[in-house]
């Protein structure tokens, strides 16, 4: 069986800085999504181990963890790639196009997506993704690691706006984090992930 493993990041600590500091980066990544790793890899080894022993009482409480560690590990995988140095701006070609399409236009979708991301009570995500089954960008308040996202829809764009994310940088003023989070917005990451979503999910249909 092939463990999960801590991704290493495509740019240094540093490289998104004065956005989000090196030590907030490096932080988030060598300890918070590490964890989660590691709490994965965990709740896989016992959920095995229960099987093996045919003692499965403790199942609901496994399955809860394997998914709020996974939920960590894959959305903040996600989340590095969504940044780079020499991003921001706005977006272009088709991912520009899709964005006019259901959102009006990016003014518009970039309040939307601001505004689900200081909506977040607590600990979450703000996602823009593809909607397999109308075919659509859809945007998504994330819970937690794994709460709130529709099965089928598949992530492009993740914001964490957990406090481990921003506190060091912008104490508990999330919106200037996420005003700051445009700067890095890695958005030839993002048309790369809609064309795949596009390509993957065009023939997928809802059973009956």
């Amino acid at each position: 069986m092939v463990d999960y493993t801590l991704p290493e990041l495509p740019y240094d600590y540093a490289a998104l800085a004065p956005s989000i500091s090196g030590k907030i980066m490096e932080l988030h990544h060598t300890k918070h999504h590490q964890a989660y790793v590691t709490g994965a890899n965990a709740a896989l080894a016992q959920l095995a181990e229960a099987r093996d022993a045919g003692s499965l009482g403790a199942v609901n409480k496994l399955e809860k963890d394997l998914a709020f560690n996974l939920g960590g590990h894959v959305n903040h995988s996600i989340f590095w790639t969504n940044m780079g140095p020499d991003a921001g701006g706005t977006p272009e070609g088709e991912l520009a196009a899709a964005i006019d399409e259901f959102f009006g236009s990016f003014e518009k979708f970039q309040a939307h997506f601001t505004a689900v991301a200081m909506g977040v009570q607590g600990s979450g995500w703000s996602v823009l993704a593809w909607d397999s089954i109308g075919q659509r960008l859809i945007i998504q308040q994330l819970f937690d690691q794994q709460s709130n996202m529709a099965a089928g829809t598949v992530p492009l764009l993740m914001l964490d706006v957990w406090e481990h994310a921003y506190y060091l940088d912008y104490l508990n003023v999330r919106a200037d984090y996420v005003k700051a989070f445009w700067n890095v917005a890695n958005w030839e990451n993002v048309a790369l992930r809609l064309a795949a979503a596009r390509e993957k999910t065009s023939g997928l249909l809802l059973l009956s």
